[in-house]
């Protein structure tokens, strides 16, 4: 343990996959700034996040919590479903408590109309991003600190690494938690020609993937503007620095499959439940506490790091809110995981429904709720508001509030049931051949998701 408290960096990208980085791709992605934290670090590779979609995701890597118990259910901020209920206490909270300087550059996603979910009123001293899901890459306009700035033209990945920098500069001498939020390679697929170039002159992707791995490439390079700061300023063995990813990648806009891409053969994509969606990249980082050049096979989840997190800099873990996520520093030592713990997810639009899209992993088991496309769809209205929000953000003064649009949800397709230890890309069911394994783990994903909808209901904001 180092004699002064370690600073933290948390990198969070937006839509990448375990096959969007050169350690991990199929030779497509040039990411060398990603593969020599690789090197360095401990790399997870069953490491999950809290959810198949963003605004949940980051609300659990914030809380330690599941995200239906933080009210953080879904995307779409214009009706405030992706709100962080003011009741919960984030890693942010928690750090400055401690004397933290606390930073969030980039993309926020949990609640974007009221100044009571802003992130200087959730624990961050400084903000410099957008608050909503998803910005466009030139046009955009970010708040900094409450206060209003239009586009200069640059592209905001670049906008995102030039803030980090000069918040690592400002608070040098620690110590410091910074959570720096890329939404590259979200939507809207936009990259200078520069990073793409080089894909599209190779002839092998269409004109939109060759555009997304030239967005990687500039996010790589703002990881290794950002880590040479770090050296530059003497805190390389001070600082933790953690990179991951929200959810998995998303094959296709609007129905199409232009993005489709190696994924390390994961089944399914962003929105789905199944690995592809869920199991995401982890790159830990700290020399002065952890022996680098490992590759870590245990089960580590989103809700994890915020115990984790303040363990490793010698802050104590909270009695309450109670937390879902356990410490896993010792199992990032390599010792070894024993009680592997049981973890859920579940997702879709509107009111959850534990028939869609849902699923439990117990050790090597994995159960799986297939999504329905009925549950999925999103009103006309709350699409279109969802797209002003970006570029009229003071079109609205608040949240939707009327009723949730109608639907009619068909009966649920049945659960599925893999072994992941035999069965790693969820090929074969093995329902069927064990009714016994599927119905109890079918009954434990019901009572986890009445437990925590029963929390959600609970929230009064």
């Amino acid at each position: 343990m180092t004699a002064r408290r370690p600073n933290v960096i948390l990198i969070l990208v937006d839509d990448m996959g375990y096959g969007d980085s050169g350690s991990f791709g199929d030779g497509s992605p040039q990411t060398p700034a990603l593969d020599g934290l690789v090197a360095e670090g401990v790399c997870l590779t069953q490491h999950y996040s809290a959810s198949a979609v963003c605004a949940p995701a980051r609300a659990a890597l914030l809380t330690g919590r599941y995200p239906h118990r933080t009210g953080a259910i879904d995307t779409l901020e214009g009706r405030g479903l992706d709100r962080l209920a003011l009741r919960e206490v984030t890693l942010a909270d928690r750090f400055r408590a401690a004397g933290y300087a606390t930073g969030l550059i980039g993309k926020w996603h949990l609640g974007a109309l009221d100044p009571r979910y802003h992130p200087n009123a959730r624990g961050f001293d400084e903000f410099a991003g957008f608050r909503g899901g998803w910005s466009d890459y030139y046009r955009w306009r970010l708040d900094y600190n409450g206060a209003s700035r239009p586009t200069d033209g640059r592209y905001l990945t670049d906008v995102f690494t030039g803030e980090a920098v000069e918040f690592l500069r400002r608070h040098q001498r620690g110590p410091f938690f910074l959570h720096l939020a890329y939404n590259a390679p979200h939507f809207p697929i936009q990259a200078p020609e520069e990073d793409v170039a080089p894909f599209r002159e190779t002839g092998r992707f269409g004109d939109a993937l060759a555009v997304l791995y030239g967005m990687i490439r500039r996010l790589d390079a703002g990881v290794g503007r950002l880590l040479e700061e770090v050296d530059r300023l003497g805190l390389r063995e001070d600082t933790i620095v953690l990179f991951t990813s929200d959810n998995g990648p998303q094959f296709g806009l609007a129905g199409d499959d232009s993005l489709r891409r190696f994924n390390a053969g994961f089944r399914g994509q962003k929105g789905t439940v199944f690995e592809g969606g869920i199991r995401v990249p982890a790159i830990l980082r700290w020399p002065a506490g952890l022996d680098g050049g490992r590759r870590l096979d245990a089960v580590v989840h989103f809700a994890d790091w915020l115990p984790t997190l303040l363990t490793m800099a010698g802050l104590p873990t909270p009695a309450a809110p109670p937390l879902d996520g356990r410490n896993a520093l010792p199992l990032l030592r390599g010792e070894p995981d024993e009680s592997p713990p049981r973890r859920f997810w579940q997702w879709n639009r509107y009111t959850p429904l534990v028939e869609c899209n849902a699923a439990m992993r117990d050790g090597p088991w994995k159960l799986v709720r297939p999504a329905i496309r009925e549950a999925l769809r999103v009103a006309p209205e709350d699409l279109e508001m969802d797209h002003r929000l970006k570029y009229e953000p003071d079109a609205f003064a608040d949240i939707r509030r009327g009723p949730e649009p109608p639907r009619d949800v068909p009966p649920p397709p049945p659960p599925l049931l893999f072994n992941l230890a035999d069965d790693p890309f969820e090929e074969r069911d093995l329902a069927v051949a064990r009714p016994e394994q599927a119905a109890a783990m079918l009954r434990a994903l019901e009572g986890w998701f009445a437990e925590v909808e029963a929390n959600r209901a609970s929230i009064s904001d």
